[in-house]
């Protein structure tokens, strides 16, 4: 990959940046090979697979989405708003971490709807 899937920085917290999610496989082939990026058409099943990797990174770091402080979530159409955050209340819970939503013209492959990504704070 062209990119970390998360980089973590140690201070007085230890601060997670998880590089962008989006429903495409978390390690797959560059350049791209369209069979590993068959998307779903729908916004929910989308976003759970970009929360799916995400929760795995987490995870793999000993954290969880309370750890999440602020996440950022990019949408190729914004009537997919509400499905969206549907979803991300599953994993969130009633913890609200900030964001920023951004409507892009297209994602890093054809069909891919949502992206999100997100900065999560370790304090020690």
């Amino acid at each position: 990959m062209p990119y970390a899937p998360a980089v973590n920085v140690e201070g007085p917290a230890d601060i997670l940046f998880l590089s962008g999610s989006a429903p495409s496989p978390l390690y797959h082939r560059h350049p791209h090979v369209p069979e590993e990026h068959q998307h779903a058409p729908d916004i929910e099943t989308q976003t759970r697979r970009s929360m799916e990797k995400i929760k795995l990174i987490l995870e793999t770091q000993g954290l969880t989405f309370r750890h999440i402080v602020k996440i950022t979530k990019y949408l190729t159409d914004i009537r997919d708003m509400d499905g969206m955050v549907e979803v991300l209340k599953e994993y969130f819970g009633d913890w609200q971490p900030a964001s920023t939503t951004v409507c892009v013209n297209s994602l890093n492959t054809p069909g891919a709807r949502v992206e999100l990504d997100m900065i999560a704070v370790r304090p020690k």
